[in-house]
């Protein structure tokens, strides 16, 4: 108890700081809103490194927690949450560069606490997964055509058409981030949003959905999602051009020009706050620019668009099949990674006690996950070893082409022996390894309160399980390469038995 109320106590810290630096930007002097919600939301965005992470990036840490099948409504407890966290941005530090390494505990606080802050306001601790999607698939970087393509996926019926209820549960979701960051009045839910985006009596595919969202203008609630990602593609243009109010000698991001003033220029940060000098009015038509063009430039771009005869405008997405394509059924050449076994150690991810039905059922199911996976790559040995047979009748082959034969078929069998024991080893040391993560989560806070001296060996164990958690990831990683050249072997032996088949013809016939 003592320490759930320290961790809450942390938590509303940490919620104060990030509000509290994003005050500090003096972002609410921007007049407009929805410029003023888009630059919240992306301070949001790197604040929490969620701008290193793309979309497939997202998928794949869902995959990896099991949550790609789970039903949208049902609700993950915070633990959970974090855990999903933990694989996206333990991941991202993988993929990052040395140099170039990333907070990870930091950032997973951050997040957690915002998602907190705007999911779950009354404090009981769950959010649903349509709402995980939904806000991790909207505050993630990447392009905004891959984005809405995923959400457009949980919001239609299998043939590809949109669900009405589901694109309103959809609003209900997303617009729950401009209300954390104080845009509610502006871009909060309302009944009318769902009916002002689509008409109910025509049936919305994927290029519809596309048109609607990424137009311009996009529908008036979500008119802030293109600009959040037209933010973060500006964010390092240069302008070597003067700001007609502030008089910097460049402009960074974008650059807006009067229609009505000769010449007159302004940055972006003059323009948002409304600063206007001279005969510049704040009610005169402004053009948007998100790049530099020289005089030279811009004089070969209207040659060469007066010269053309077909239409320069690029359409805005490419089109795509009104039926969504089915996946590819990969059961029969690889098995299934067992992110289960990994995921339920990562559930009690900075959660002490051992009580969680979560390791109950890691404990329970452990077992029979490890030998259904040996079953399997016995199968699959026994079929490499079926197919490497001689086919033909030996009394048609020459004595060296049997030989040869038989030397390449016993040198796979060997590997394959070997990859198999190799696998063996591995999956024996993530067992050992989570039943030592599990002795290591034996103390309770009760016990804690008895003798306050195991608080500190509490904060060691946890540093510990963090390495065992890494130490296992590497090991999952290990395995899927083993697998990965499992089925290289598999096809190996298939074109080597074509090849030898097709060899075999001519001699047949004479």
């Amino acid at each position: 108890m003592i320490e759930d109320s320290g961790k809450r106590g942390n938590t509303m810290a940490e919620r104060r700081q990030l509000f509290a630096e994003m005050r500090a930007q003096d972002l609410d002097r921007i007049r407009l809103s929805t410029y003023r919600t888009a630059c919240k939301l992306r301070f949001v965005q790197k604040k929490c490194n969620l701008h290193l992470v793309d979309i497939w990036n997202v998928i794949e840490a869902l995959r990896e927690n099991a949550l790609n099948n789970l039903d949208p409504n049902i609700e993950l407890n915070v633990a959970r949450l974090e855990a999903v966290l933990s694989t996206i941005f333990y991941q991202l530090n993988k993929r990052m560069p040395t140099t170039h390494q990333i907070l990870v505990e930091q950032s997973i606080s951050l997040l957690l606490n915002f998602l907190l802050a705007a999911f779950d306001p009354e404090g009981h601790g769950k959010i649903s997964v349509f709402a995980v999607k939904m806000a991790l698939a909207t505050l993630c970087g990447g392009k905004i055509m891959d984005k809405l393509r995923y959400i457009f996926s949980m919001i239609s019926d299998s043939s590809g058409v949109m669900v009405y209820g589901r694109y309103d549960q959809f609003l209900r979701e997303v617009l729950k981030l401009p209300t954390a960051v104080f845009e509610g009045p502006s871009f909060g839910y309302t009944e009318q949003s769902a009916r002002s985006c689509f008409s109910q009596q025509k049936k919305v595919t994927l290029n519809g959905f596309l048109d609607t969202l990424m137009s311009d203008p996009p529908p008036q609630c979500l008119v802030w999602l293109p600009l959040l990602h037209r933010l973060a593609n500006v964010e390092n243009v240069f302008h070597p051009v003067e700001c007609s109010y502030c008089h910097s000698e460049s402009m960074m991001g974008f650059r807006y020009r009067c229609q009505q003033c000769h010449n007159y220029q302004l940055c972006q940060n003059c323009f948002w706050r409304g600063h206007a000098g001279g005969s510049h009015s704040n009610q005169h038509q402004m053009k948007e620019y998100t790049s530099w063009k020289s005089p030279a430039k811009k004089l070969t771009n209207a040659l060469s668009k007066s010269l053309s005869c077909a239409s320069s405008r690029e359409p805005l997405h490419p089109m795509f099949p009104d039926q969504p394509e089915k996946p590819l059924n990969l059961a029969h050449i690889v098995p299934p990674r067992p992110v289960t076994s990994m995921n339920d150690t990562l559930f009690s991810h900075s959660v002490p006690s051992s009580g969680s039905p979560f390791i109950t059922r890691s404990m329970l199911e452990s077992s029979n996950r490890l030998d259904e996976e040996h079953r399997l790559i016995a199968r699959y040995a026994a079929r490499l070893a079926a197919e490497s047979t001689p086919s033909q009748p030996t009394q048609q082959r020459s004595a060296p082409d049997i030989s040869f034969t038989i030397d390449a078929n016993k040198q796979q069998r060997q590997l394959i022996a070997e990859l198999e024991n190799k696998n063996r080893e591995i999956l024996q040391e993530i067992q050992r390894l989570r039943l030592e993560h599990e002795q290591a989560s034996q103390p309770t806070p009760e016990k804690a309160q008895q003798n306050p001296t195991l608080l500190a060996e509490l904060r060691l164990l946890r540093q510990r399980k963090d390495e065992l958690e890494q130490r296992m990831s590497a090991l999952q990683e290990s395995r899927r390469e083993l697998m990965v050249q499992l089925e290289g072997l598999m096809k190996l032996l298939k074109e080597e038995e074509l090849k030898q088949g097709v060899s075999y013809v001519p001699y047949c016939r004479s």
